[in-house]
């Protein structure tokens, strides 16, 4: 078998693996669902691995939802997963393509569509907030929203990111935060409050021992 077939059939497993998962926990969800205005949307990159069922949950049929992914190999398998749940993706990060990435999410935003990214990836610091976010969202002005889920049993990876898997049967909460406008803030006071607002969705998620 060629490596193409393996890489594809891998993918594949991956995909089944989450959906069980996903099928045998309990799910609560809060927040308003998405609705017609463009969002540059957040969340940890540590929380990828059940994410997609978010945005089946949260988002609008009609419009489409565009993931900012890196172009190492790790972003290309993630790209092709995410495709099966109907996401798009945009290939490229602050390092690599980060001019042709900005031109993209710009068109995309003004299409009325959502810019998704993971602020601290693609490899870190942990939980940390890059400038593409702040960027995309004052200069097309529209407000930023933050995903997250917690699960009250998991797995957690001894990658920078933390990831955490949840485990089968667990309890899975989800979030979508209000809109935030940053439009009036300076780029390093934004990072600071949005870094607050995932603290604060994390402390209200998270399942008390």
């Amino acid at each position: 078998m060629g490596k193409s077939f393996k890489n594809a059939v891998l993918l594949r497993l991956v995909f089944l693996l989450q959906w069980i998962i996903f099928l045998t926990c309990s799910k609560q969800y809060r927040g308003e669902k998405l609705d017609n205005k463009p969002y540059v949307i957040l969340f940890w990159h540590g929380r990828i691995a059940l994410m997609p069922f978010a945005f089946k949950h949260y988002r609008m049929p009609q419009k489409k939802a565009y993931v900012i992914i890196s172009r190492h190999r790790d972003g290309e398998n993630i790209a092709k997963i995410i495709s099966f749940y109907g996401l798009h993706s945009i290939r490229g990060s602050s390092s690599k393509g980060a001019s042709q990435v900005l031109k993209a999410a710009l068109k995309i935003l003004d299409q009325k569509d959502d810019i998704i990214i993971t602020p601290d990836g693609p490899r870190g610091p942990y939980h940390s907030i890059s400038d593409g976010p702040i960027l995309l969202a004052q200069k097309k002005n529209v407000t930023i929203r933050i995903l997250n889920y917690e699960a009250n049993h998991f797995w957690k990876f001894k990658s920078w990111d933390k990831m955490i898997l949840p485990k089968p049967f667990s309890k899975l909460v989800y979030s979508l935060s209000e809109p935030f406008d940053i439009s009036n803030l300076k780029k390093d006071e934004a990072k600071k409050f949005l870094l607050d607002q995932f603290e604060n969705i994390a402390k209200t998620d998270s399942f008390k021992e």
